[in-house]
């Protein structure tokens, strides 16, 4: 019989909001070029490929979750053997499809939800490109892997030799693969128990502390304008309940842009602006247009709710609440877009600091406390949206923002060039509309997912986007 492990807090609350509201994977789209002298079997090759020799399947893979009377009500991973044939998947698009077929697809796939009586996974070998590239397609749920262990999987599925010809694909154990977890078996010991008892203890003590010092922190911020007050952000239709469809768009433009822009800003301003500050003051520019293009600009600025990594070597945490090996480890923090300001230059200066004052926060607080300090308008903002005759006009937070380092390098899967890398995120009621960034050695990639009965247009917010970008470049006279 497969032994039981229990989940994480925060993974048990994202399998449990999976089963009351709406699925909670994440994906990610990469297109690729075959190798010079491919035939038109190659894509069938490399499905077969794909399901034999791999040497083992990513433990992180090989468990479903459950829940039930032996469980005693709590959610329990069970490690399982795994059918890659249910999970590894074939789609061929019609003759002559391009990449708004290919995108309308990647759309309908990420509205099914994984089935919970197997691994939450899925792969989707995608042909029929009318330029004879091919894509690949890959969904997991979000208790698995936050997006940097995300990220790190794909890559472990790549290569940067083009010559290469025995990359094992992305769900084999790949190098920062983690070992089987070992279920434990029987009673700790006394001395263990009194251990843990008095680390819980300590980590309670500290997690309080981080609180109180965090709510102090915030009236601070929201004084100076830096983090809004809890439910101040004006209710969109992003905030509505979104159904079961989804939609779907990305684009891609070179990195080098971004960093100039950056570049450009400091000089001209002072203050040390990251590329992601550009980036996110280009999101909260193609919002805007989408707004007004559809006359529902608010008067007040939509809040984004921001995951920042915690893990080691990336900002650490000091409550220790994120210490597993693998899994999700990240703060939450909210961030005023300034849509409201028609001059970029001023977005791109609230952004930055309101973006410098987060990160010290969850640096400093841990993800534990960041995230308990944000509950006060998340949890609202979820439940307003199952609220179908409540008045709405305010919310907690608008929209998802995050940004997800890539590969540095271009990389290849067995001589095939990886040409583009997109995030193709969650999105659940409350929050419609998600807006996902990804480097990918020279490029960025913007990913937008929506409820397609809220955002039916999501691919006008990719010209959107390079117009912000534009605005952007002229307001700081780059």
């Amino acid at each position: 019989m497969a032994a039981n492990r229990p989940m994480a807090a925060i993974d048990a609350a994202m399998m449990t909001g999976d089963v009351l509201t709406n699925p909670m994977h994440v994906a990610a789209l990469m297109i690729f070029t075959p190798p010079p002298g491919s035939d038109r079997h190659y894509v069938d090759d490399l499905y077969r490929d794909g399901l034999i020799n791999l040497g083992g399947v990513d433990p992180r893979l090989s468990k479903r979750p459950r829940i039930g009377l032996d469980t005693l009500g709590r959610w329990v991973w069970e490690d399982v053997e795994v059918d890659l044939h249910s999970h590894v998947q074939r789609r061929v698009l019609p003759a002559g499809s391009g990449e708004p077929e290919l995108w309308q697809l990647v759309a309908d796939l990420h509205s099914l939800p994984l089935d919970r009586h197997r691994p939450l996974w899925m792969a989707y070998l995608i042909d029929g490109l009318d330029d004879g590239r091919y894509a690949l397609y890959i969904k997991l749920h979000h208790t698995l892997v936050d997006g940097v262990e995300g990220m790190q999987m794909i890559a472990d599925g790549l290569s940067p030799d083009p010559e290469a010809r025995d990359v094992k694909p992305f769900y084999s154990a790949g190098e920062h693969a983690p070992e089987p977890a070992r279920p434990e078996h029987g009673l700790p010991d006394p001395a263990s128990a009194l251990s843990a008892v008095a680390g819980a203890a300590a980590s309670s003590i500290d997690l309080a502390r981080n609180i109180i010092g965090g709510g102090i922190d915030y009236l601070g911020a929201a004084v100076e304008g830096i983090s809004p007050v809890p439910m101040s952000a004006p209710f969109t239709r992003f905030n509505d309940s979104l159904g079961f469809k989804r939609a779907a768009a990305g684009g891609s433009w070179p990195l080098q842009r971004f960093r100039e822009l950056a570049d450009a800003a400091r000089a001209g301003s002072g203050d040390p602006v990251t590329i992601n500050d550009v980036l996110m003051t280009v999101v909260s520019g193609a919002l805007r247009g989408w707004l007004l293009a559809h006359d529902e600009l608010p008067d007040s600025s939509l809040i984004g709710i921001c995951p920042i990594s915690v893990r080691a070597g990336e900002g650490g945490a000091p409550d220790g609440s994120a210490g597993s090996d693998s899994g999700n480890m990240f703060g939450l923090q909210q961030c005023p877009l300034g849509t409201d300001l028609a001059d970029p230059a001023e977005r791109l200066t609230l952004i930055h600091r309101s973006m410098a004052w987060a990160k010290d926060q969850v640096a400093r607080r841990g993800s534990a406390a960041s995230m308990l300090l944000t509950a006060p308008s998340l949890a609202p903002t979820l439940l307003l949206s199952m609220l179908p005759l409540t008045v709405k006009w305010r919310t907690g937070y608008n929209l998802p923002i995050s940004n997800v380092r890539g590969p540095r390098e271009h990389m290849y899967y067995n001589g095939a060039h990886l040409d583009a890398l997109y995030p193709v995120s969650t999105v659940f009621d409350g929050f419609g509309l998600n807006a996902t960034i990804c480097s990918y050695a020279d490029t960025v990639s913007f990913g937008y997912v929506a409820g397609r009965s809220l955002v039916p247009d999501v691919d006008t917010l990719i010209p959107l986007t390079e117009t912000a970008l534009a605005e952007l470049a002229a307001a700081i006279g780059w």
